[in-house]
């Protein structure tokens, strides 16, 4: 695969369909917790409910590490620059190992009183401790299972996280209830039931599994050749380099927590039957977007190289093909999804008033999906050309700013009740998309007027002849 010469339209796909496949398996990881969280009883169902934005503390500086480190490695690689690349590589890992430690650190200091402010009391509260505190020792596993993909993403092979995300799915579905529930052979105990720790310790676990497969499959490539040992001790410049482009993405994550939050409480105030109807209609929404994921991701990859080889002409290209490919697949998910959405929606309840108001939704966020779409996909180009500043505005703009005002116009001033929630979503998603694909098609713009107007220096190995 070569991303510098290789045809456009064949190398996203090449890199597309495995991440987008993956991302499916990593689904049916956090349903099985659900499911069998549900299980042991309505208390441990909250309890992972309520775990869900302290886990995201964890992952969140994770994929913002990987991201940022992604896209410098890839930069570099397009550059001819390959000794840059394995110093980025390193580097993460370095940054990822202490982000961890701290984050770690700091959430089993204060685990208690955060569950107690969203509260959680009794056997919840017990059950969220009994999850996060294994979470919170295992996060350097759960940081480092997402940066040691930054250097194959950066390749172009997302095969290597497909692989581990379909194998920790699979397993997770033994590992789970046998750590949860215990094993019991002839009247004697052969592992103790550990209820919500017994989760914990199957996603830990099998992060560590992901950890020592990825660090492999990088070693067998060649992403750490030629490191030494004090390459691993923090350097000033690579690290600010590799926070300036991880923390917008990080920041991004946990804007998008705290976005649910403000959502969740402008529909909560309507009652129990939207709260109801928005949570099961969410599950099908976010299951219908995780294939085009996938074409973020290549298009991130793709930006990255071509941007490093000065071949901002593949840059664009990229784009244009991504957003055609998009909308053929769009299409072919929304029209199904739409035409079973109370179907869909009595997979998870039989109430009747729920399903009514989850299918509005459904029909209502139909004209949003494009607008997720074309958010991730300006956001990877952007990524792409190490300029990643403006996502995190645009999240606190679609997140936090836009909603307290666009939700209570429609909802209250407007009189339209939970779907001016859902109509406020259409709007504030919309505006934030336009303004993405704007500002990263005028970035892209003046990055070829610099690089037209410079000397163009072609990457190593690359004749313009070819």
């Amino acid at each position: 695969m070569d991303l510098l010469r290789d045809p456009i339209p064949r190398l996203i796909r090449q890199i597309s369909v495995p991440f987008a496949l993956g991302m499916v398996f990593n689904t049916m990881f956090n349903v099985t917790d659900t499911f069998f969280a549900g299980r042991l009883s309505t208390d441990s169902l909250a309890a992972l409910s309520l775990s869900f934005p302290m886990f995201f503390l964890v992952l969140g500086p994770g994929i913002g590490i990987q991201s940022g480190a992604s896209a410098l490695i890839s930069n570099a690689i397009g550059a001819g620059d390959r000794r840059a690349a394995v110093r980025y590589q390193v580097q993460a890992i370095v940054l990822a190992v202490a982000v961890a430690a701290v984050i770690g650190s700091l959430l089993l200091a204060l685990l208690e009183p955060m569950y107690r402010f969203f509260g959680a009391e009794g056997e919840v509260l017990a059950g969220g401790l009994r999850y996060m505190r294994v979470i919170a020792a295992g996060a350097i596993l759960i940081v480092l299972s997402q940066v040691l993909n930054a250097s194959l993403v950066a390749r172009g092979d997302t095969k290597a996280f497909r692989n581990v995300l379909i194998g920790t799915a699979l397993l997770n579905v033994g590992l789970d209830p046998l750590l949860m529930f215990g094993l019991e052979i002839a009247g004697v105990s052969v592992i103790p039931a550990l209820l919500e720790t017994g989760t914990a310790l199957s996603t830990v676990m099998l992060q560590g599994l992901g950890v020592v497969y990825l660090i492999r499959r990088g070693r067998r490539i060649g992403i750490y050749e030629g490191a030494r040992l004090r390459d691993f001790l923090p350097d000033r410049r690579t690290m600010r380099e590799l926070i300036g482009q991880s923390a917008p993405a990080a920041l991004d994550i946990l804007i998008i927590t705290l976005g649910s939050f403000v959502i969740n409480y402008f529909v909560a105030d309507f009652g129990r039957d939207p709260i109801a109807a928005y949570g099961a209609a969410l599950r099908i929404e976010q299951i219908a977007l995780l294939p085009l994921f996938g074409l973020s991701t290549a298009l991130s990859t793709l930006a990255g190289q071509n941007n490093g080889a000065r071949r901002l002409d593949r840059v664009d290209e990229s784009f244009r093909v991504s957003v055609r490919f998009s909308l053929v697949a769009a299409t072919a998910i929304l029209t199904p999804v739409l035409l079973l959405a109370a179907p869909l929606l009595r997979l998870f309840t039989d109430t009747g008033a729920v399903v009514e108001i989850g299918r509005r939704y459904l029909y209502i966020q139909g004209i949003t999906y494009f607008s997720y779409i074309l958010m991730n996909l300006s956001n990877a180009v952007l990524r792409g050309l190490k300029r990643p500043a403006m996502i995190m505005w645009i999240g606190l703009y679609r997140q936090v700013a836009a909603p307290f005002v666009v939700f209570p116009s429609l909802a209250y001033a407007a009189r339209m009740g939970v779907d001016g929630v859902f109509w406020g979503l259409a709007l504030v998603n919309w505006s934030a998309a336009v303004f993405s694909f704007w500002w990263s098609r005028r970035t892209l713009a003046r990055r070829r007027m610099v690089s037209d107007g410079a000397q163009v220096v072609p990457a190593a190995g690359y004749s313009s002849t070819r």
